[in-house]
């Protein structure tokens, strides 16, 4: 029986790094589709995530979610904004890939964390500690220092992360499981989508029926392609500590930079590796930072007498998931916990 929990924790940190791996290599696959365009190739993303999400549905037959969403006007109108923000992100990561990219789209998941702690000040009004306000304002100094060797501000690397830190607020709210909300924005996404493939095919634009078998099932692999990291994400996500799975996080940004570098050859000046040098200072500020709190909180519950094993170690992981929160960058919420499936990456 000793050997199960460690089973159960091996099979999770597996899984992790297959989902944030694929995240990772994925800037490997989209040049792939050429010469389809970053809009065919999004609106194919869309149409196909939903086949594939749709099919698992039906085999596990998990489609009681569905009647509750539907009889619940304002999680439908938040699950159709979290559809047109992860549009937004999915379609700008895509073009940045193809247009040569990498490293400036890996910037925004690096970032990203301390855009989600900036928008919770801003629009939760949250207090933060020292550490966290040291981070951020680190982390607003690399943003000058990069938009001076970029000649401009990075654009895409705040766009994607303004996005998804967005979308990651409105997935706190919506509280539904990682295939069951993919499903659900799919679903918002899905005519647009189709009626967009179908115009392109009608002017003869559309690369799906006229560049061969092997590029239309790469066409049709985005489904898979999306789906299948979610997947490996949840199953890690019931079996590892979050503090940890926050940790896990940053290896897809860091697989995009090193493409980016080695395999895209992209330029990387002096002063594009003072300004990541000055994100990832910020980052590890935010971590150790999340993982203090949690081991003070655990510490304080420890050191509480008379307190039950089942009620510390839930408190144990409140204070882990708190500093996952932080780490990871999903805006705090005074509700009740999500689904720890809920994540969504390029």
């Amino acid at each position: 029986m000793a050997d199960e929990p460690k089973g159960e924790l091996r099979t999770g940190l597996l899984n992790g790094f297959a989902a944030y791996g694929m995240w990772g290599l994925v800037p490997l696959f989209w040049p792939l589709l050429k010469p389809a365009g970053a809009m065919e190739i999004l609106a194919h993303r869309m149409v196909w995530s939903l086949v594939v999400v749709a099919v698992a549905l039906l085999t596990v037959r998990r489609w009681a979610w569905a009647g509750r969403l539907l009889r619940q006007p304002r999680r439908l109108a938040l699950i159709t904004v979290a559809a047109a923000v992860i549009t937004v992100n999915w379609g700008v990561y895509i073009w940045a890939v193809n247009a040569g990219h990498v490293v400036e789209a890996s910037l925004g998941y690096f970032i990203n964390p301390l855009v989600t702690i900036a928008m919770g000040v801003l629009i939760l009004k949250e207090r933060l500690r020292p550490a966290q306000w040291a981070a951020v304002w680190v982390g607003f100094a690399a943003v000058v220092v990069l938009a001076v060797g970029y000649g401009q501000p990075p654009w895409i690397s705040l766009t994607l992360a303004f996005s998804f830190a967005t979308y990651g607020l409105v997935k706190k709210k919506v509280n539904l499981g990682g295939v069951e909300s993919l499903a659900a924005e799919t679903a918002v996404q899905f005519l647009p989508a189709l009626g967009y493939l179908l115009w392109l095919s009608a002017h003869g634009d559309a690369t799906f029926t006229t560049d061969g078998a092997g590029h239309a099932a790469l066409l049709a692999a985005t489904g898979v392609v999306t789906a299948l990291p979610l997947v490996c994400f949840g199953a890690a996500a019931i079996r590892v500590p979050l503090s940890t799975l926050g940790l896990l996080q940053y290896l897809a940004p860091v697989f995009q930079f090193v493409l980016g570098i080695l395999y895209f050859h992209e330029a990387m000046p002096p002063e594009r590796w003072a300004g990541f040098a000055l994100v990832w200072l910020a980052l590890s500020l935010l971590t150790w930072d999340a993982l203090r709190t949690a081991h003070r909180a655990a510490r304080t519950l420890a050191d509480a007498g008379g307190v039950p094993g089942r009620i510390l170690a839930k408190g144990t992981v409140s204070a882990v998931r708190s500093a996952k929160d932080v780490a990871s960058g999903t805006a705090s919420d005074p509700g009740p916990d999500p689904d720890p499936a809920t994540a969504a990456r390029p």
